[in-house]
């Protein structure tokens, strides 16, 4: 039997500001990475997310990035390695308050924008962030993008990794994530993206413009819930795995 979870960012509002259907991704996903307040999010949205993922039975992870509410944690910030360790730390225990004071605590940790997209190419600050999950909660499982040093150092670091691929972004050659600034790198075709999703997911792999195939566990399939269409690639992609036969639930 094959099975996939599929996760999406969620909670990534701030205070009157709204951005994506949380609510409707809800009942789709298997897996909510919730904003922790940095890059967006706040306590009530944060608050109201976890309740709302705890009724929908779907699990919860906080999803650290910078600082940087204006450029949405998209932007590369100077930040030492020590810097880094204590901002994740410091909103990974901010999504365990407030997840604990909704009744469902967060049960893994998935970084955030560029963060994340420095920590793929960077070994010392995947290591920061990998410190500061093991120093708050070693239990938290990390979901780290597939054959990056992310997933190599919370390996290294005895944290229980899962391996994530992603549905509506381009691969490069070598497997590494197109970068946004790149035409292409985000896909909005729903079609295009199952049956590419659908092939990954079934191969166990990852696959490139070219049509080349880099073997990877696909634990998690991840659709952004800020692009204009995620509601319907994720229910696109449930409903079509569901079709073939393809389990969706939580890695956790």
């Amino acid at each position: 039997m094959v099975t996939v979870d599929l996760n999406s960012d969620i909670g990534e509002g701030f205070g009157d500001y709204v951005l994506g259907d949380d609510a409707a991704i809800l009942g789709i996903v298997s897996s909510a990475n919730v904003a922790c307040g940095f890059h967006a999010g706040d306590p009530e949205i944060m608050a109201r997310t976890f309740s709302l993922a705890r009724e929908r039975g779907v699990v919860a992870g906080a999803h650290p990035g910078f600082p940087d509410l204006w450029g949405f944690g998209r932007r590369k910030m100077p930040f030492s390695t020590g810097e880094i360790e204590r901002l994740v730390a410091y909103q990974i225990g901010a999504a365990q308050a407030l997840s604990a004071y909704a009744g469902h605590p967060v049960r893994y940790v998935k970084p955030h924008g560029a963060l994340s997209n420095m920590a793929i190419a960077d070994t010392q600050i995947a290591q920061a962030i990998c410190r500061a999950v093991c120093a708050v909660d070693a239990s938290l499982v990390y979901l780290a993008p597939a054959r990056t040093h992310q997933e190599r150092c919370a390996r290294e670091a005895g944290l229980i990794t899962r391996a994530e691929v992603f549905a509506d972004r381009a691969y490069m050659p070598d497997g590494s994530l197109m970068p946004r600034s790149m035409p292409g790198a985000v896909l909005s075709d729903i079609d295009a993206v199952v049956a590419r999703a659908l092939r990954m997911v079934r191969g166990g792999y990852i696959e490139t413009p070219d049509g080349a195939q880099i073997a990877t566990p696909v634990d998690s399939l991840c659709v952004h819930g800020d692009s204009p269409a995620a509601v319907d690639m994720a229910r696109a992609l449930r409903n079509r795995f569901e079709h073939e036969g393809i389990v969706v639930r939580g890695f956790v």
